[in-house]
């Protein structure tokens, strides 16, 4: 179980899956240049990339977050026995992702806030869970923190696109409406202050309502991005999108700019979807930015 410290706040990678992306480089990024990715595949590979099969490796998983008040869940990756047709790496899963989150020192019972990035199926799974035939808030103390945007955004009540949109709706009802139908669910109106350390700032582009959280304490900061990167190479190539951002320039300013800050304090980067090791230490360079990864105190 890895654990990173900034402060005097611990952060727990809380694993769900690891392994290929469900779609080629050619079609999760847009745009896409072979080249770009040749040039960095040295790297790349194994933890990132597997030439071999030319797919991209990525990472679903929580980040367990300890301040000296509270204790945070950021993303709740997929979920299990949830109908995701069309998406094999969602569908139907059966993990121990709320083992491991006892193994990192939490039961459901001890979270006090679950913070949601957007509201795209793999960060909102484990929302609920099934009891009774029923799905149901899995962390029955928290508060559970999401965007009103994106909330209006995802809602297929509100959202004739979201309607229209099988995974979209389908998440929406079985691991967002019975959080807000449990009275659990805080919709935030732009920044929010979690503690005097952890802040919530909007963050759109990869989704209208998308979010991240900053970090800070002393000198020492971190940026928990979600899905504003999905990839490392991304950081050599800000200009690529996912094939999953919803409004891409914005996307891109956005990417730009959590890169410049990750630059400029010497933020740590925790990503959502990164392969081992993980978070990354991002520096300017000549021609954009660079990274260094920053591995884990394991214990």
């Amino acid at each position: 179980m890895a654990t990173w410290t900034v402060g005097a706040v611990r952060i727990t990678r809380v694993e769900e899956q690891l392994g290929f992306a469900s779609f080629a480089p050619e079609q999760y990024f847009a745009p896409f240049e072979r080249e770009l990715l040749e040039r960095h595949r040295g790297w790349l590979a194994p933890n990132h990339y597997s030439p071999e099969h030319h797919r991209l490796i990525t990472s679903v998983h929580s980040w367990l977050i300890r301040s000296a008040r509270q204790t945070i869940l950021l993303d709740c990756c997929s979920g299990n026995h949830k109908e995701r047709p069309g998406f094999a790496r969602y569908h139907r899963l059966d993990t121990p992702f709320l083992a491991r989150l006892q193994e990192a020192g939490a039961s459901p019972e001890d979270i006090d806030v679950v913070l949601c990035t957007h509201l795209h199926a793999d960060h909102v799974g484990w929302n609920t869970i099934l009891r009774d035939g029923r799905w149901v808030p899995t962390f029955p103390n928290a508060k559970y923190l999401f965007s009103r945007v994106e909330n209006e955004h995802g809602d297929p009540d509100r959202s004739p696109a979201a309607d229209a949109n099988l995974l979209r709706r389908t998440s929406y009802r079985d691991s967002v409406l019975p959080v807000i139908e449990s009275g659990q669910a805080v919709l935030l109106d732009g920044e929010h202050a979690i503690d005097d350390v952890l802040r919530i700032e909007p963050a759109p582009g990869h989704t209208p309502g998308h979010v991240v959280l900053r970090l800070s304490h002393g000198e020492e900061r971190a940026l928990f991005c979600g899905d504003v990167m999905h990839h490392p190479v991304q950081i050599y190539a800000p200009h690529w999108n996912s094939r999953f951002c919803e409004i891409p320039e914005t996307a891109r300013l956005t990417r730009r700019r959590m890169l410049e800050y990750c630059a400029e304090h010497r933020a740590l980067l925790f990503p959502t979807h990164f392969g081992a090791p993980h978070v990354a230490a991002i520096a300017s360079a000549t021609n954009g930015f660079s990274l260094r990864f920053f591995n884990p105190r394991c214990r």
